[in-house]
């Protein structure tokens, strides 16, 4: 019986103390957001509030309360907050500086696939984008529609032969466009498969 009144030695107490820190830190981050969680629901019960606005701001609400806990239980390790921010802005910085980089090859590839789905044109169309009403631009019958732009061959100039133009598939979401759909509607001569 007397084992059990044994004090703890002092190199087990200050991390079994930290230990039961962390845990008082993490239930009461698990509690404060059941508890907002309960009061959204009854906000919500009570005013009619649409669930479209409650559900983000439940969600929102859960992951600033468990992440500032995250946040505690990391200073109580050693962490400082300050190196904390610190790394969190650098990697938002570089996200930021990514996505912008990466955000014209996105944007093609998204208006290809609703180049794919909508089908504002087809292999064989004869298109052309409009700069301004007064000033024609590219035109030609499309020959390939990939990821990134759209292959067009333009019609024969006077004795210079057919030139190939690839266009970012944004752009035709970008500007108007023409469309003369096959080969009958719009004369064939210079538009050579």
């Amino acid at each position: 019986m007397d084992a059990f009144k044994l004090p703890l030695p002092a190199v087990w107490a200050e991390p079994i103390w930290l230990g039961v820190q962390i845990l008082l830190i993490l239930l009461a981050g698990y509690l404060a957001q059941r508890f907002v969680a309960k009061c959204l629901t009854r906000l919500g019960e009570r005013y009619p509030f649409p669930p479209q606005l409650l559900m983000p701001l439940r969600g929102g609400l859960r992951w600033l309360i468990m992440g500032s806990a995250l946040i505690f239980v990391l200073e109580r390790l050693g962490v400082s907050a300050t190196v904390l921010w610190t790394a969190l802005s650098g990697f938002v910085a570089v996200a930021a500086v990514a996505f912008f980089a990466m955000w014209s090859v996105l944007s093609n590839l998204l208006c290809a696939i609703l180049i794919f789905t909508v089908g504002p044109f087809r292999i064989g169309d004869v298109v052309e984008l409009v700069d301004t009403l007064d000033k024609p631009g590219v035109k030609g019958r499309v020959v390939a529609i990939n990821l990134l732009f759209t292959t067009l061959i333009e019609a024969e100039e006077a004795g210079t032969g057919s030139a190939m133009v690839q266009v970012p598939n944004s752009l035709f979401f970008q500007r108007s466009v023409r469309r003369w759909r096959g080969s009958d509607v719009f004369p064939s001569s210079g538009f050579e498969k």
